[in-house]
């Protein structure tokens, strides 16, 4: 349960120790007006990360505890998740150092959905080498789907660009097998709630893309937009959702169409993020929207060919805090509005 919108206790998962996740956490928080702002806990090793500080030349001082009751306000909190020394090799896959990344983010996960932390942000993970007899799923978002209620949506945010994504990590092949009037119905329902709960959009506009180009001319490319998704958005539209498409993707941002929308529904992964990417310039944010927890994490990968030199940006990782605390906030207000509607027409 939310309890204030003061002092947000911000847990980290550390993602890829060989990568640049926890460099990009320790510069981020180098900005000692970050912890006006929140409370840090990062869910590692305090020796690892004196390690990896010192490799950086970095001044921050760290405060290392043994127990989540422990953590200090004003102060970047390591919890000791383990006790053992961890050997890296900075730029590496290792797959001893994906059982690390993925303790530090199963813990976190079970810190928010037990209310010790109030929102998360993991650092990247390197999809291949986490892989497990306990732990089988692709990435972060399947894994957070599983234990926390509601329906995960991958939502990539910038400012006011906001893409949504009907599927994500599906092989491209299989994409029109997944696009269903029940997912497209979801998905977007889905959407409008974070919209409004979430970014305090009270009548939201969400665009369409179609699946194939043109939308499929009219079925010379193919017949998915015109069977299922067009009747699909239309039946949503006459229920009182303002969702319009599907539209041609190819001239769709190039022509600054996006701008008219709250939020952009892309068929399939590289169709939204592509385009988010080139626009985002490195400042964008993976958040995943339909739980009744929050997280977010940066819009990149470990780029290990940069892991170690202290080359990393951090700003898509600081962004993703900024962007947990703030909806943070936007839903303790909902949640005030809600329980009390006279609030909203006071305002």
């Amino acid at each position: 349960m939310m309890k204030r919108a003061e002092n947000i206790i911000v847990g980290i998962s550390i993602g890829d120790l060989n990568g640049i996740g926890s460099e990009v956490v320790l510069k981020t928080f180098e900005d000692s007006r970050m912890l006006e702002l929140c409370t840090p806990v990062i869910f590692a090793n305090v020796k690892i990360m004196s390690f990896i500080k010192k490799n950086l030349d970095s001044t921050i001082i760290l405060h290392g505890i043994d127990k989540l009751d422990q953590i200090l306000p004003g102060k970047i909190n390591i919890f000791n998740l383990w006790k053992e020394g961890v050997d890296l090799n900075l730029g590496t896959n290792d797959e001893k150092i994906g059982e690390y990344a993925i303790k530090s983010f199963t813990a976190s996960t079970k810190a928010l959905k037990d209310g010790l932390i109030d929102v998360l942000v993991t650092a990247p993970i390197n999809k291949y080498n986490i892989q497990s007899e306990e732990f089988k799923f692709p990435g972060h978002t399947d894994y957070l789907n599983q234990e926390l209620d509601g329906n995960a949506l991958m939502m990539m945010v910038q400012g006011n660009l906001r893409v949504g994504l009907l599927t994500d990590h599906v092989p491209l092949n299989k994409v029109s097998s997944y696009l269903t009037e029940a997912l497209i119905t979801k998905k977007i329902e889905t959407i409008k709630k974070s919209l409004i709960q979430d970014f305090s959009i009270n009548k939201p506009k969400i665009a369409v893309l179609g699946l194939n180009p043109h939308c499929g001319d009219g079925g010379v490319i193919g017949n998915e937009d015109d069977s299922i998704l067009k009747p699909t958005i239309e039946k949503i539209f006459n229920k009182g959702t303002l969702v319009f498409g599907p539209f041609a993707a190819d001239g769709f941002f190039g022509s600054g169409q996006y701008e008219k929308y709250d939020a952009i529904i892309a068929t399939y992964h590289d169709q939204g993020l592509i385009p988010f990417k080139t626009l985002s310039f490195g400042n964008g944010v993976n958040y995943t929207a339909g739980l009744n927890k929050i997280r977010t994490s940066p819009d990149h990968g470990t780029a290990y060919d940069i892991a170690g030199k202290g080359q990393a940006d951090y700003n898509s990782f600081k962004e993703a805090v900024y962007l947990a605390i703030d909806i943070y906030r936007s839903r303790i207000q909902h949640s005030e509005i809600s329980e009390n509607p006279l609030k909203a027409k006071e305002k």
